[in-house]
């Protein structure tokens, strides 16, 4: 069986969503409770291959709110998904997917270290970040929607905003060994890592958001977008393709411009339609079928039977990998999402 762990965008989705699941006593509640609430499984899924395998899964919501963000309230956030996690584990469910900010809360605090939660043995194994399906699939985006929109690689310029995390860094590599791309741009806050990256693959430069925008003809957007920031959409490119890998997703309504064409980075669209409920509550377009793809990859380990943290730790993702779990998402009928 796979699993699921996720979040709400904000104490007002979570409170609407609360009322439309049933669950009264969550609805009307403010900050401190959600604080306090413990994780809950409200969903159970059912997905079909286009092999003809089929899996069971279950969605953990672990009642994290972005707003436990806030140094005031930290030690919730890391409480949150530390206990979805137990709870995950305690259900029985062999491998489940770390949604959202769940993944990036347990690497930037090290949570790996705790493996003892009251009288549970967390079992890592059990656990996987889905970054290395998201990297492949932004990087399929890429491709993909660079010859629909007619921008041919070999002759642009691809600017990766937020390249030295996890999931940006293995964009860049697949990037540069698996494509023609004629130029690489780096952007990110720590300077170091981004000269550590820029030697390791031996190319690219180091640019400013502001100076790297006017000269790409695609961004990968894997960063979180600083707070009050604004595009300047006449500096842009026409055509150019921007690849929002954020969540929640938000640069459509930031980018208006005719032949400036945002795509839903790390979103992928199953074959099939699967039976559950959660992606409607996160707005999915088409919600029997379009998923993150990091909740892809714990499906696509339990069809395999790969019941192993695939993904795990910071700037591990092989090109290797990639391709590993870019085939076996191609054999189960997923695909990235370019419309």
């Amino acid at each position: 069986m796979f699993g699921l762990i996720g979040h709400l965008t904000s104490l007002a989705h979570a409170q609407s969503v609360a009322r439309d699941l049933g669950y009264e006593e969550y609805a009307d509640q403010g900050l401190d409770f959600w604080c306090m609430a413990p994780p809950q499984i409200v969903d159970d899924i059912t997905v079909k291959s286009i092999t003809g395998q089929i899996i069971q899964g279950k969605y953990v919501e672990s009642c994290f709110l972005p707003e436990m963000l806030s140094p005031s309230r930290i030690k919730s956030a890391t409480r949150k998904i530390v206990n979805a996690m137990v709870h995950a584990q305690k259900n029985g469910i062999d491998i489940t997917a770390l949604g959202g900010f769940s993944s990036i809360i347990f690497e930037r605090f090290n949570l790996s270290k705790i493996r003892q939660v009251r009288n549970i043995e967390l079992e890592i194994r059990r656990f996987t970040t889905g970054n290395t399906h998201t990297a492949y699939i932004i990087c399929r985006q890429v491709e993909q929607a660079s010859q629909k929109h007619g921008i041919d690689l070999s002759n642009a310029t691809v600017t990766i905003c937020g390249a030295t995390g996890d999931i940006g860094s293995a964009v860049c590599r697949w990037l540069n060994v698996r494509t023609d791309v004629k130029d690489l741009i780096f952007v990110a806050r720590n300077q170091d890592n981004l000269k550590e990256l820029q030697a390791n693959l031996g190319r690219g430069k180091i640019l400013p958001i502001e100076e790297a925008l006017p000269l790409s003809d695609v961004v990968v957007w894997v960063a979180s977008m600083p707070k009050g920031m604004q595009i300047d959409t006449t500096s842009l490119k026409q055509p150019c393709v921007l690849i929002d890998g954020g969540y929640p997703k938000n640069m459509s309504t930031l980018v208006q411009e005719p032949d400036v064409h945002v795509i839903n980075g790390g979103i992928v669209e199953h074959s099939l339609d699967i039976d559950w409920k959660i992606m409607q509550i996160v707005a999915m377009s088409a919600p029997a079928r379009q998923l993150f793809a990091c909740f892809a990859e714990s499906m696509l380990l339990e069809f395999e039977g790969w019941h192993t943290n695939f993904s795990w730790g910071r700037n591990q993702i092989t090109v290797e990998n990639m391709d590993k779990i870019g085939e076996v998402s191609v054999k189960h009928g997923f695909k990235p999402l370019i419309a």
